[in-house]
């Protein structure tokens, strides 16, 4: 008796949501969580570092910046590792940012403390990008954007929890306790990681590992009997990769979404990791600096959430352009609001929602744009690109304050990059339109069928 196959991506589509999937998720959340924080935690221990160091906003540049790099590199060498072994991949890399971040709370020179961020950033570099891709593979097309953006609120939320923790944290412990923590916080997860997390059902059946893959196709569905091959929509991709990006068919797509990442997280981490240290320049307390920090986080998760929502209901890139076009009017206001708090609340609120959240975006949008033989990559390296733009954010940062520019004029600046943003994800949305009806790689099937939907939503 002959059994027709079963195409694991229209099983997950046409079923509702397990509680096997949904746990997925939440672990995928607690990793960005963890992510997050450590991503974020030197913005908030910045003036204690600039004291403990006897250090100036230049001098501190680099160690912003060297983490950054390592976020950078991360991205670029576990993505394509990661379209290998996908959980495996994920859980070292977890262990790896927190081990480094203990090390880091007894670094003995800024000079040391430079190298261990960079160390710390590729596990970092690593997790985010791979978490994503996992959460996408067990999320069904049509909810695509609405489960997977709150992941972004994870980010968003360590971030949070480091603006809210710090005064207390820093005046009670010192500024080492903060490090202490985003270490120790990973290495929790990373032991419910080796216990929950499943591998990528989607990953296993294009590697061909039928019999774990029906181990995993159980918890979503138990009738499936096992006689049943599970299948892809897709021909498995050849070669590296990496070269699966550059496909004429898919490379416009990609550089956008490049252009797109290099530019948000730019203005991301520039925000993240100056706005404390700026508005207390400016002669604000550092209790209530932190706190302006932590609004334009919060502003970051509740964009991720209201996003992913719109973008499965309207067409996706215009509601990630929309957001970055209102992120860069609000940036560019906000130096002069200072004198109407009020607005001020405002402004970040909707800078958080039009940077952070539309970044959140446009990462699930790589991740629907992609094959699941390289998703991974793709991700990655589309994250990969704005840590890139991180690290030049992170430098531009510390030359501005050095110099002694004009908080009006900084926030002119670093809305220029968000509005670029925002023209390229509408140009994201024309060249999906018009490679709509062109041929695909084999391998490109299922990318092409998600910019279909997109295009059409």
């Amino acid at each position: 008796m002959l059994f027709r196959p079963i195409n694991v991506r229209t099983l997950i589509n046409e079923r509702p949501m397990s509680r096997f999937q949904i746990r997925t998720l939440v672990l995928c959340f607690l990793v960005l969580v963890t992510d997050g924080y450590d991503t974020v935690v030197l913005g908030f221990i910045g003036p204690s570092l600039k004291s403990h160091f006897g250090a100036s906003p230049a001098q501190l540049a680099p160690v912003f910046g060297a983490g950054f790099f390592g976020l950078a590199v991360g991205s670029f060498l576990f993505g394509p590792l990661a379209d290998r072994l996908r959980k495996t991949v994920l859980m070292t890399t977890v262990v790896m940012f927190g081990l480094l971040s203990l090390v880091s709370a007894w670094a003995p020179s800024l000079e040391m403390l430079i190298f261990l961020r960079f160390l710390t950033g590729l596990g970092l570099g690593g997790a985010m990008p791979n978490a994503y891709t996992l959460a996408v593979e067990y999320c069904p097309d049509r909810l695509r954007s609405t489960l997977v953006a709150p992941l972004g609120c994870g980010i968003s939320a360590g971030g949070v929890l480091g603006g809210l923790i710090a005064p207390h944290m820093i005046s009670a412990f010192g500024w080492q306790s903060m490090l202490v923590l985003g270490g120790a916080l990973p290495m929790l997860v990373a032991l419910v990681l080796w216990r929950g997390l499943p591998e990528s059902v989607r990953y296993l059946v294009a590697k061909g590992r039928q019999d774990e893959a029906h181990a995993i196709v159980k918890h979503i569905d138990p009738a499936v009997p096992r006689e049943r091959a599970l299948v892809l929509d897709e021909d498995a991709a050849k070669g590296f990769p990496v070269s699966q990006l550059l496909h004429p068919n898919l490379r416009g797509g990609t550089l956008l979404l490049w252009v797109t990442a290099f530019m948000a997280l730019l203005v991301v981490y520039f925000l993240g990791n100056w706005l404390t240290m700026l508005v207390q320049e400016a002669g604000v307390p550092f209790s209530q600096a932190s706190r302006m920090t932590a609004l334009y986080l919060t502003g970051n998760a509740l964009g991720a959430v209201l996003l992913g929502f719109l973008m499965d209901r309207m067409n996706p890139q215009y509601v990630v352009a929309c957001a970055f076009l209102c992120a860069a009017i609000s940036l560019a206001s906000l130096g002069h609001l200072a004198d109407v708090p009020a607005l001020a609340v405002v402004a970040l609120l909707i800078t958080g929602v039009g940077t952070g959240g539309a970044m959140t975006g446009t990462s699930i949008l790589s991740a629907g744009f992609y094959p699941t033989v390289s998703r991974a990559t793709g991700v990655a390296w589309t994250l990969g690109m704005g840590r890139v733009g991180s690290i030049v954010g992170s430098m531009v940062g510390g030359a501005m304050l050095a110099a002694h520019w004009a908080p009006t004029v900084m926030f002119l600046v670093v809305a220029v990059p968000i509005a670029v943003a925002s023209i390229s994800v509408y140009s994201l949305a024309i060249f999906r339109r018009r490679h709509a009806e062109r041929p695909m790689p084999p391998s490109a099937r299922e990318g092409a069928s998600g910019r279909e939907s997109a295009s059409e939503a």
